[in-house]
């Protein structure tokens, strides 16, 4: 990854997307050659000279301190995601806290459990580069069987952008590839250094049409909280709200909980789903 030019694209692309009314920036009677903020405007907001801040959006600005990060974050109005994003791409590699990845990453046996124990709802553990480091039964059933793929081909956003069969999972496929790809980039800031996030870029960029598109949009997105839909063939639309959990001990792994409105048309599916997805019991197989 350049460092100099995720700096300047990604300085540019959210100082074009505030409009000077909405930082409070009053008319000067000057014609507006570009979108949004221009770079004298940002650093007054900053509180910090022009020549610094461009200085700062070339990437020749050194390791700029946590105060300059931080009013920078207020003037371009960032959200928590963007300012990590920010402070990942400002900060030298050499002092970055996760600036590679440190080998596979491994599930926890408890969190194994855990997953078992959640029978009656999907849940899934991603980890770097959205690879999917563990499901339950529902999870694969709704999503798809990523423990029937081979290792290094459970990736969430490898399975939404280049598997035909997702689109065809929801009606709002476009969101979630798109807010996946705006996860990938928040990762290629935190491990810049990440040969195998390299290589899925890469190939992302080369078999899906979309991703180009969305990876120089520089959006990121740390995901929380909020509502997932998908279709099954089995029991149709089913409507979920889910938490996204960060696993202590490890903050690049994360718990999603797709939760169930009891007494729901999707309650009611999903119990379908499971009676469906059960195993058959061992006196039945004799």
């Amino acid at each position: 990854m350049d460092r100099s030019a995720e700096i300047a694209d990604f300085l540019r692309t959210r100082r074009a997307a505030i409009s000077p009314d909405a930082a409070g920036v009053p008319a000067d009677g000057r014609t507006r050659r570009v979108p949004g903020l221009r770079r004298d405007e940002v650093a007054r907001l900053a509180g910090i000279s022009i020549e610094y801040y461009t200085r700062l959006e070339q990437g020749r600005a050194g390791n700029p301190s946590p105060e300059i990060i931080d009013a920078l974050g207020q003037a371009l109005r960032l959200d928590q995601a963007e300012r990590e994003h920010l402070a990942n791409l400002l900060t030298r590699p050499g002092a970055a806290k996760r600036a590679s990845a440190a080998g596979p990453q491994r599930v926890r046996p408890g969190i194994y459990l855990l997953l078992q124990t959640l029978d009656h709802i999907p849940a899934f553990v991603i980890g770097r580069r959205t690879d999917v480091l563990a499901t339950n039964t529902l999870a694969r059933a709704i999503m798809t069987d990523f423990e029937a793929l081979p290792q290094s081909k459970r990736n969430l956003a490898r399975y939404l952008l280049l598997d035909p069969e997702s689109r065809s999972r929801s009606d709002e496929w476009e969101r979630y590839a798109s807010e996946t790809v705006a996860m990938l980039r928040l990762d290629a800031s935190r491990h810049p250094k990440d040969k195998q996030l390299a290589d899925l870029i890469g190939e992302l960029m080369v078999g899906s049409p979309e991703f180009a598109g969305w990876w120089h949009d520089h959006k990121v997105l740390q995901r929380t909280h909020g509502a997932k839909s998908y279709r099954h063939a089995l029991v149709g639309e089913l409507h979920f709200s889910y938490e996204a959990l960060t696993m202590p001990g490890d903050p690049d792994q994360t718990l999603c909980v797709y939760n169930v409105e009891p007494g729901s048309p999707t309650a009611e599916r999903i119990q379908l789903l499971r009676n469906w997805t059960a195993p058959e019991p061992a006196h039945e197989r004799l």
